[in-house]
């Protein structure tokens, strides 16, 4: 028995996926019916989407969440970093793994207040609020301050838009094997040049949507 199978937080994992299921559908036909130059100006207004999106969860896959919480143990991260917690999905997943890895610290960021309140409370009820804490407001402003030494692992899973910047930020705190994670990162091609091409990185696409790479 782990804590991400315990039945505490295995069962509320599986409330809040059947929720994001039942709930992001409308965003996905929202996006899928508007003129691709109107599409493609609200990706770029990651103020402007997540408004709009503030009552979708926007998560990841259950096949995402797993391999979170296997590269959290398997690395035995002690410090993540997570950029877009939402209703804390993934959030759940990496505070498991840090429980079970003894302890740590992450720290998760989300825009949009009341999704920030809904993470909390769900890391309550599933008994995962140690060592975790949720930044409210811009990340580009709450993760330019008071960051662990060495992240160990990082989440990309926020506004497409802002993973080089947000990486940028991060880079300083990745020791060699510190894993980076992006969601959908065939949305940010700058993201993937830097990832794939600038030398720093060994890193390779998981499933249809995933990017997960190594600092070497």
């Amino acid at each position: 028995m782990t804590t991400l199978t315990s039945s505490r937080v295995a069962s509320l994992l599986d409330r809040l996926f059947a929720e994001a299921d039942a709930t992001d559908r409308d965003i996905q036909d929202q996006l899928a019916a508007l003129a691709p130059a109107e599409r493609t100006r609200l990706m770029g207004d990651y103020t402007a989407l997540y408004a709009r999106a503030k009552e979708n969860y926007l998560a990841v896959s259950r096949a995402t969440g797993s391999l979170l919480y296997i590269l959290a143990r398997s690395s035995q991260a002690k410090s993540i970093v997570e950029f877009g917690t939402s209703f804390g999905v993934s959030t759940l997943h990496l505070a498991a793994a840090l429980a079970d890895n003894g302890g740590g610290r992450l720290v998760g960021t989300e825009l949009e207040p009341t999704k920030a309140a809904r993470a909390r409370a769900n890391l309550v009820e599933a008994g995962l609020t140690d060592g975790v804490e949720i930044r409210e407001g811009d990340a580009l402003t709450s993760l330019s301050r008071d960051l662990p030494a060495r992240i160990d692992l990082v989440l990309l899973d926020g506004a497409k838009s802002l993973y080089p910047r947000i990486l940028a930020l991060l880079e300083p705190h990745l020791g060699p094997g510190a894993l980076v994670v992006a969601d959908n990162a065939d949305h940010s091609p700058e993201l993937l040049a830097r990832l794939r091409e600038s030398g720093s990185y060994l890193s390779v696409p998981f499933a249809a949507d995933v990017e997960v790479s190594v600092r070497l």
